[in-house]
């Protein structure tokens, strides 16, 4: 996507807002919206921005994950699923 085919003014936006809502749901596009010259705000479908949303956790799962690598700060696969497995266990006898 060209975000330079999505800029549109303030003023577009206030006299096609029905319009505006359609085009970015139909079409799952972000458009952004200028006041005075300047980019102020975006419009988006609200299932891409879940969408980014959860991208962005993922991301930041991976950082903190390579963090804790770095640090040190880890366990052997079987060592964790074995932790896994007696969490639960001492769940179900309690």
């Amino acid at each position: 996507m060209k975000y330079s085919d999505s800029i549109k003014p303030i003023s577009y936006l206030k006299t096609h807002a029905s319009e505006v809502v359609r085009d970015v749901c139909s079409k799952r596009e972000t458009m952004i919206i200028t006041h005075h010259g300047e980019a102020k705000v975006i419009v988006q479908d609200i299932h891409v921005y879940e969408q980014t949303q959860e991208s962005l956790a993922l991301l930041k799962i991976l950082a903190q994950s390579s963090a804790s690598i770095e640090r040190g700060e880890y366990k052997p696969v079987g060592e964790a699923f074995e932790a896994v497995k007696k969490r639960i266990a001492k769940k179900h006898v309690s």
